[in-house]
Formats: C-alpha cells, sequence, structure tokens
C-alpha cells in the first residue's frame, strides 16, 4: 500500500516513521506529481496557516482537494485537522481548508503552547483499552455535521473556567481526523484505523 505523507511542513518525519513499521511504503508528497500513485494521504500536525500557504504555493491544493472529494482515503492530525476541516475558526484571512470533513475547527482551541497536556481517552472501534493522546497547541472542534461520527471526546476546562465535552477524533467516509498527535505516543492503532479506511 503506498501512503502519502504531506510533507511541507509540520511533523511528516514521526508519522513516515510509524507507517514504515506497519509495513506500508510512504510517499513524501510536496508536489502534484506526488499524489498520482497514492491510496491515501496524512496531513501532519504542524502550523496549519504555514501548511495551508504550501498547499497553495506547491500547486498541491487543488488535485489533493478534487482525490479527496472523489474518495482518497485522508487522516489529518492536529493542524491536519483543520486543513481538512469545513470552517476554520480564527484562523487567517487567507487561509484554505480542504472542506472535506463536515467539522468547523477552533485554532488552538486548547490554549498555546504553555497549556499543552497528555491524557488518555477511549476510542469507539479500536479495541486494547485506552490510548494517550498529545495536544499540543490543538484546535478545538465546535461544530459537527449530521454525518460526522465522533469517535471519541474529553471533557476540557477551557480558561473562561468554563467545562465542556469536546470532540476530538472524528471521522466521515474516508476522513479520519484527531486534534492530537497520535504519531509521538508510540500507539499505531489509529495509523491501522487508517490503513482500514484505506
Amino acid at each position: 500500500m503506498k501512503i502519502g505523507i504531506l510533507a511541507l511542513q509540520g511533523d511528516f518525519i514521526n508519522h513516515f516513521k510509524v507507517l514504515s513499521q506497519l509495513g506500508v511504503d510512504p510517499i513524501l508528497v510536496k508536489s502534484p506529481q506526488d499524489l498520482a500513485a497514492i491510496e491515501g494521504i496524512v496531513i501532519p500536525g504542524g502550523e496549519s496557516t504555514t501548511i495551508s500557504k504550501l498547499l497553495v504555493s506547491s500547486g498541491v491544493y487543488d488535485p489533493l482537494k478534487e482525490r479527496l472529494d472523489n474518495g482518497l482515503a485522508g487522516f489529518g492530525t492536529c493542524a491536519g485537522m483543520i486543513i481538512l476541516s469545513r470552517v476554520i475558526l480564527d484562523g487567517r484571512s487567507d487561509q484554505v481548508a480542504l472542506s472535506s470533513i463536515d467539522i468547523s475547527v477552533r485554532r488552538n482551541g486548547f490554549g498555546r503552547q504553555v497549556a499543552s497536556f497528555e491524557t488518555d481517552i477511549d476510542v469507539a472501534g479500536i479495541s486494547g483499552g485506552s490510548m494517550r493522546a498529545a495536544f499540543i497547541r490543538a484546535p478545538v472542534v465546535e461544530e459537527v455535521g449530521s454525518s460526522v461520527e465522533i469517535l471519541s471526546d474529553v471533557s476540557y476546562r477551557f480558561p473562561d473556567s468554563s467545562t465542556r465535552k469536546v470532540p476530538v477524533i472524528c471521522r466521515e467516509r474516508n476522513i479520519l481526523v484527531c486534534s492530537f498527535h497520535p504519531e509521538i505516543v508510540g500507539d499505531d492503532r489509529l495509523h491501522r484505523l487508517f490503513l482500514d479506511i484505506c
């Protein structure tokens, strides 16, 4: 199986390592030509405004959006969730989204770098007990469309002292997204789920 990893910016190397350990032949996607042979794509965490700009300037945005709209499997982690979303809240005015999953996402919704945290989460459809999740300047899902399945959520106390449950893993058809970094905690179960989607 050939899986692309968007390698314009962000933590693509750790995704490369996880997929390689799972017997996949990862392809680093940096140009439209790199999309030709892939059966799925991972969009990693990083800086979502930078990834957005580079998607456009590299010429990857339009052909990637077309392939995702036509059923290419996509897996977005942290900033990748933002890029795959329908609506980006608190983004730059020129920031583009791929509109591949019907969610609205707030950038840095859990807080800045100092608010980063780890917690254990339960994930629907994944066996083997809870999963460790590392949230680093993580986005918050504010709105979910009717066809989106929430696979996991967390209760979080926000700076305004409100505590609410927010989705942290969502799936809609061929698209899987999470607001944390599964590639850094030594647990490959979300990557395995993505390969099943592929």
